[in-house]
């Protein structure tokens, strides 16, 4: 079971370089678990890439079709005012965006506050250093 954040579910939908890697950890992860705002995340960045000619029309549909396919089967940690209390002491301490740090505090309540052993599947780099700096092991490693 590994923490999911959008960075790493966009290349298990479109193909890039990462593509491969997170490929090969979702095969071991038997439970996907990622923050509520998951769906809107990766719609959104699915649209943009579409918008801006990185994705033809179709290639985005094809996208969607697989997004909703590990969509109907993942775990979520839904927003809790826990959640919005341990963001917002992630913001006191590690310089993240807002979604970021509700990503952060989405898995610290996940892994009880204690991630050590727990694994953070993410592929932007401040928010795997805040992650690894809390006490996650970050995926994938390159």
């Amino acid at each position: 079971m590994k923490f999911w954040d959008s960075s790493a579910i966009i290349p298990l939908c479109v193909k890039e370089g990462a593509s491969e890697a997170v490929k090969g950890l979702l095969k071991n992860d038997e439970d996907v678990v990622v923050w509520w705002t998951m769906r809107i995340e990766c719609l959104s960045a699915l649209s943009r890439r579409q918008r801006e000619g990185i994705l033809s029309s179709g290639d985005e549909m094809k996208a969607r079709a697989v997004f909703s396919a590990l969509a109907g089967a993942w775990s979520e940690v839904q927003p809790t005012e826990m959640v919005r209390l341990r963001a917002e002491r992630l913001l006191s301490i590690h310089p993240l965006r807002a979604a970021d740090a509700l990503q952060l505090a989405a898995a610290l309540i996940w892994g009880q506050e204690t991630p050590r052993g727990l694994e953070f599947v993410c592929l932007d780099q401040n928010l795997s250093e805040a992650a690894l700096k809390e006490g996650f092991s970050i995926q994938p490693c390159y």
